[in-house]
């Protein structure tokens, strides 16, 4: 017997592997009906190395399926997540390189609008 929960939400399920998890309208892996994204426990646990006990005690409020499930979600589509982690690092890098103004320019313009 399989449990299917319902959502006021436009969500599908992920698949019989991933009871935990739903994909949102804009097609994001989420856990159940809370408002994590799978990518979001993911990068965590990537970038600091944090394992499913550590996600549990900085996410009280997840459940130890939820994490499992989607570290289960992360490891299933590695090369896909991992790469969508590494481009995402690179947009605030970007952003700041791009900024050429001084602080003179800056206040300039902060004058200029009367703040």
């Amino acid at each position: 017997m399989t449990l299917v929960r319902c959502y006021r939400f436009a969500t599908m399920s992920v698949g019989s592997d991933y009871l935990h998890l739903q994909i949102d309208a804009d097609g994001v892996a989420r856990i159940g009906d809370t408002r994590y994204k799978v990518s979001q426990l993911a990068a965590e646990h990537y970038a600091y190395g944090w394992s499913a006990e550590e996600l549990l005690r900085q996410h009280p409020d997840l459940r130890p399926q939820d994490v499992y499930a989607a570290l289960t979600y992360f490891y299933d589509h590695y090369d896909e997540m991992v790469a969508e982690l590494r481009r995402e690092a690179l947009v605030p890098s970007q952003l700041k390189t791009g900024q050429k103004l001084t602080r003179e320019e800056l206040l300039k313009r902060r004058s200029q609008t009367g703040m």
